[in-house]
């Protein structure tokens, strides 16, 4: 006899059909940025306009590559280097300082938490006039520093990765690693970071695509010849004339490292909640 709760979880026919129907709407924008990015300037005015891929993709994208103002292979090097270090480091910070959060015990905790939570609070458009200041002091103008170091650190990081902690690492867990003799970072290193897993999956993959898709401070720090890939996508449109199949086949190739940035993190997120299954 099927149960009231296993009733309540049972997918009927219509869940498929939304399921199906937010996949295509999801997916469309790309799909049609395909279709543009492979085609000529002139088939887009078309009426009814075209639906399918064409033929002209390499053509706009050596023109991406010929445009000298847009540095586009610049700009790509530049955004994966500066994205996966900043991942990397938020990552890392942000479990740490989510595990001492949320398991040890230190004076003035609280207090230090909710000054974290508090920053972000602030819109990061207020920090951009001292931030260049800041970086013009330190030299690091139309620098891969500039658009890297300050955000090595994450506040959102910090709390997400102590809410999760607080839930899915038992007191007992870290005290039984504290009996083996393990020291504190052997701890987090050996039990807290593994089980943690899904959460800083989520967490690197949010990370990425806010970095990947970070404009105005780039803009603001660096210089066209060492932008980064959205500062470099933002010159091949100019003030009045956008060729928007030449724009839509550079950001088609922007999109490769965000799609397997999400393999990557969604096989991590997946695997970590089916093991936390099996293990409950």
């Amino acid at each position: 006899m099927i149960s009231a709760s296993q009733r309540l979880w049972r997918t009927s026919p219509l869940t498929y059909v939304a399921l199906v129907l937010a996949a295509l709407l999801s997916i469309y924008p790309f799909y049609y940025m395909l279709v543009i990015g492979t085609r000529s300037l002139d088939s887009i005015n078309e009426v009814p306009p075209p639906v399918t891929p064409g033929g002209a993709f390499g053509d706009n994208f050596g023109r991406v590559l010929d445009n000298d103002a847009a540095n586009f292979l610049t700009g790509m090097m530049n955004s994966i280097i500066v994205s996966s270090v900043v991942t990397v480091s938020v990552v890392l910070t942000g479990s740490l300082a989510g595990f001492a959060f949320a398991k040890l015990r230190f004076r003035g905790s609280n207090a230090l938490l909710l000054a974290i939570i508090v920053t972000m609070m602030i819109p990061t458009q207020m920090g951009l006039i001292p931030l260049w200041s800041m970086m013009q002091d330190l030299g690091w103008y139309d620098t891969l520093y500039a658009v890297t170091v300050p955000f090595l650190v994450s506040a959102f990081g910090v709390f997400m990765m102590r809410q999760y902690a607080s839930q899915a690492i038992s007191d007992e867990l870290i005290e039984a690693g504290r009996v083996d003799g393990a020291s504190t970072f052997r701890i987090y290193w050996s039990i807290v970071l593994p089980a943690l897993r899904p959460a800083a999956g989520v967490l690197g993959l949010l990370t990425f695509m806010e970095t990947w898709n970070s404009f105005i401070w780039p803009y603001a720090i660096l210089t066209p010849e060492n932008p980064t890939l959205q500062v470099s996508l933002s010159f091949l449109s100019y003030a009045y004339y956008t060729d928007y199949s030449q724009v839509f086949a550079a950001t088609a190739i922007g999109t490769i490292p965000l799609v397997l940035v999400f393999l990557v993190f969604g096989r991590q997120i997946i695997g970590g909640i089916m093991e936390g299954a099996v293990k409950s």
